[in-house]
């Protein structure tokens, strides 16, 4: 196996993310040829912010692997991580990232900001752009999906004030 079947892995996920009306992200952490955590966004269904692909699929890993630790493994996702997913495998001692799609917006692998080039005391190393046409057209199909519905419903509402 090597970076592309893990990152098919990882947009086989997403697309998952994206049947239940999620923005479409998947991740795939590995340990040498094992796969040791999975995750895919559920922010919406979740209705939670840290409901991350990366988040999930560290947190599988730390438990599968009975550690916070994941100083062996490879950390595969669809797209470029956010600030708080980029702090959450810094975190956990993740040496290498592999992403497919950049994000212009929020991108914290170079796009906006590395985060992993600031002296933090961890620093992975980093490899883009693996399928990152078919990651981008995923995300893309989702939003153009999202576009052509009519009338667009949000899945969340805003809390009561008290």
């Amino acid at each position: 196996m090597d970076d592309i079947d893990y990152m098919r892995q990882a947009m086989d996920l997403a697309a998952e993310a994206a049947l239940e009306g999620e923005v479409p992200v998947g991740c795939v952490i590995t340990r040498g040829e094992t796969v040791v955590g999975r995750g895919r966004n559920r922010r919406e269904t979740g209705k939670n912010a840290l409901c991350h692909a990366e988040l999930a699929a560290i947190d599988e890993a730390c438990r599968t692997l009975g550690g916070w630790r994941l100083w062996e493994c490879t950390l595969y996702v669809t797209l470029e991580p956010c600030p708080m997913c980029a702090g959450a495998i810094v975190n956990a001692r993740i040496p290498r990232v592999v992403f497919g799609a950049s994000d212009p917006k929020n991108g914290c692998c170079g796009s906006v900001i590395n985060l992993f080039a600031l002296p933090l005391n961890h620093r992975p190393e980093m490899t883009g752009g693996v399928l990152a046409d078919e990651c981008a057209a995923q995300l893309s199909a989702f939003f153009e999906d999202l576009r052509l519905k009519k009338p667009r419903r949000r899945s969340w509402t805003r809390p009561e004030q008290e």
